[in-house]
């Protein structure tokens, strides 16, 4: 197969798909940011700080000790609580022991509350290009319907190079939804795993405190 056969496959395979596949394509990856958007709304709505119960556990901690600290936590669901957790399970292992207990609940944690964001990421970065490539598909076929049909002249560029140019402008549309989401989700991980890792070293200098009155 020469070159010159490669190159008019290529050209039929771009004329014969059209731009309108990648508009579809789109259309279906934001349905699946909508999707994620939603699930992750709906998650850190569920695993949001609770700020009261954490006042109440270190009070309790303090004046009580481990066990009823831990016994005030109860079901609850949020980093915090799930590092302060691990905290208190393993507070008669010694602080050495639960400095790693820490450590990789954290990382646990992060993984549960980054799950889906990649996604957004690469939509929000990748969208623009997707719907610039459908675009240059529209403009190849707008200038072969031009070739065919001489006598339409500029009219026939122009219509077919309007609708081209809606991949463009709907890869945008696309994609600035998903960074927004995404930069406003990394917010919140990044918040959860500040504040959990200080009320982990609140907790860790209260075991330290412990060890060393012993």
């Amino acid at each position: 197969m020469n070159q010159d056969s490669i190159e008019s496959t290529l050209l039929d395979l771009m004329l014969r798909a059209g731009s309108r596949w990648v508009l579809w394509l789109l259309l279906a990856l934001s349905l699946a940011a909508v999707a994620i958007m939603v699930e992750r709304i709906w998650f850190f709505v569920q695993e949001r700080r609770p700020r009261q119960l954490i006042d109440e556990m270190l009070a309790i901690l303090r004046r009580d000790g481990y066990a009823p600290a831990l016994k005030t936590l109860g079901g609850a669901r949020s980093m915090d609580v799930a590092v302060a957790r691990a905290c208190l399970e393993h507070a008669g292992d010694g602080a050495a022991v639960v400095a790693d207990h820490i450590a990789a609940c954290v990382e646990y944690e992060r993984l549960r509350y980054e799950r889906g964001l990649a996604f957004l990421g690469t939509l929000g970065n990748n969208a623009p290009f997707i719907g610039l490539f459908g675009t240059v598909l529209g403009i190849i076929k707008a200038f072969a319907d031009l070739a065919g049909n001489v006598k339409g002249g500029a009219e026939v560029v122009m219509a077919g190079i309007s609708e081209a140019l809606v991949a463009t402008g709907i890869g945008l549309a696309v994609a600035l939804p998903a960074v927004a989401a995404y930069n406003t989700f990394i917010r919140r991980v990044e918040t959860s795993v500040s504040s959990s890792t200080a009320l982990s070293h609140e907790i860790l200098g209260h075991i330290k405190a412990s060890e060393g009155n012993r």
